[in-house]
């Protein structure tokens, strides 16, 4: 009988570790999800910057940079179309500087790997000769982790409604 009550006592500290253990698991997944919103947030706004961002003398490193910022068809895409690409760009002899004034993570799929963010975008254009413009866009971005961290797997312009 008194092993019996031993086992009961056991029994109930393992009970009690487990539940213990499994409270402090889902607090820690809600912050895991904070923390990757906040990530995906930070990398798809650099990332979009990037891909609206090219100077024409350095278009070599630009390049480099827009296959460094996407993954999958997108990072496929931009590959296969790098060497027109630069040919625009040297051609065109005209600096764009990318900042993105405001994004927001529409969802986030932590167990699949992917997301999706929206930016509004203000690009400023300085041509060699001649004097800067700025273009406004939108953009949707679905962005996929990858070994590497967050990615950039496409970029859809959205068009702006006239009001």
């Amino acid at each position: 009988m008194k092993w019996t009550g031993n086992l009961l006592i056991v029994a109930a500290l393992v009970l009690l570790a487990w539940s213990g253990w499994s409270l402090y698991d889902s607090r820690g997944g809600e912050n895991d999800l904070g923390e990757d919103r906040d990530l995906v947030l930070t990398t798809g706004k650099r990332q979009v910057a990037a891909l609206n961002s090219m100077d024409w003398s350095q278009s070599d490193a630009g390049l480099r940079q827009w296959l460094a910022s996407s993954t999958g068809p997108l990072h496929d895409q931009l590959q296969r179309e790098s060497a027109a690409s630069k040919q625009k760009i040297v051609a065109a002899r005209t600096t764009a500087v990318a900042t993105v004034d405001d994004a927001a993570v529409l969802s986030l799929d932590q167990r699949s790997g992917t997301a999706q963010l929206i930016a509004t975008v203000q690009i400023r254009l300085t041509p060699q000769a001649g004097q800067p413009t700025v273009q406004r866009k939108r953009y949707e971005a679905g962005l996929t982790r990858t070994p590497a961290g967050w990615k950039l797997k496409s970029l859809t312009a959205i068009p702006v409604s006239a009001s």
